[in-house]
C-alpha cells in the first residue's frame, strides 16, 4: 500500500484514546507516550500536511501547519488552571484550519475532532468576539435572504450539515424578540457540522471526506469571511 492510500488513522487511535479516558493520569501516559506519537501525534500531522496540499484549492486563505508545536494540530494537554476537573490530558485529538489573517481559534475555519465512537467535522467560527458577534448579526438583519441561503435548513441538509453551538436564552439586547431569525440571531457560535464514525476515519479516503465536507460548508464559510470583511 502506498503512503497516498494508506489510511492517516486506525483503530489503534480509539484504542488508545479510550485507554487514556481510563487512565488519565501522567505515570500512565509517559508509559503508553510512544502509542500516542505512533497512532495519535504522527497521523494527525500528516492529515495535516496532506491537506495543506488541497485546501489552497479550495481558498488561499486558510491554514494547515503540520507542525507538532504550535500548528493546526491542539495539544493533548489539558489547561487545567480554572478546572475542577484536573485530568491533565484530552481524550479527544483535533486540529483546526483557520483564516490566515487571525491569531486565535475565534475565527472563520475547518475543524476536525476524533473522539472513540464520534468523528466531527465542523466549520464556521466558535465564539466570535464581540465586535465580530456584532457584525454577523447586523448582516443576518440587514440581508435576511442571503442568509436564509446560506444557513436555512434546506440549504444545510442538501450538504450534509447542521448548525451547532451555543446559544443565548433570550434574544441580544437591541433586536427584535418576534424577529423571523431570532433564533439563529442569539446564537453565540455560527458554526456547521456533520458527525460520523471511527470506520469513517479510519478508510483510506478519509480526507476526501474532510476536503468535501470543507467544500460542502464553503458557502457559510465565505458569507461569514464577507460578513468580517477577510477575503475567503
Amino acid at each position: 500500500m502506498t503512503r497516498a492510500s494508506a489510511p492517516h488513522f486506525g483503530p489503534e487511535l480509539f484504542r488508545f484514546l479510550q485507554n487514556l479516558q481510563r487512565n488519565n493520569q501522567r505515570e500512565w501516559f509517559n508509559e503508553h507516550k510512544q502509542d500516542w506519537l505512533a497512532h495519535a501525534r504522527d497521523p494527525m500531522l500528516r492529515f495535516v500536511a496532506d491537506l495543506a496540499l488541497r485546501l489552497p484549492k479550495l481558498s488561499p486563505n486558510f491554514l494547515a501547519d503540520p507542525r507538532p508545536v504550535g500548528g493546526s494540530m491542539f495539544r493533548i494537554y489539558r489547561d487545567v488552571r480554572f478546572s475542577k476537573d484536573k485530568s491533565p490530558y484530552k481524550t479527544h485529538l483535533a486540529a483546526h484550519f483557520p483564516h490566515l489573517q487571525y491569531e486565535d481559534v475565534h475565527c472563520p475555519g475547518f475543524y476536525l475532532h476524533l473522539a472513540p465512537g464520534e468523528v466531527f467535522f465542523g466549520a464556521g467560527i466558535w465564539q466570535p468576539d464581540g465586535p465580530s458577534l456584532a457584525r454577523i448579526r447586523a448582516r443576518i438583519v440587514e440581508d435576511p435572504k442571503a442568509w436564509q441561503k446560506v444557513a436555512g435548513e434546506a440549504a444545510l441538509a442538501k450538504a450534509g450539515l447542521r448548525a451547532t453551538g451555543e446559544s443565548l436564552k433570550r434574544p441580544p439586547r437591541g433586536f427584535d424578540a418576534e424577529h423571523p431569525y431570532i433564533e439563529d440571531l442569539k446564537r453565540k457560535d455560527f458554526c456547521v457540522a456533520v458527525t460520523s464514525d471511527e470506520l469513517t476515519a479510519c478508510a483510506p479516503d478519509f480526507l476526501d471526506w474532510f476536503v468535501a465536507r470543507c467544500r460542502a460548508s464553503t458557502p457559510y464559510v465565505k458569507w461569514l469571511c464577507d460578513c468580517l470583511e477577510v477575503p475567503f
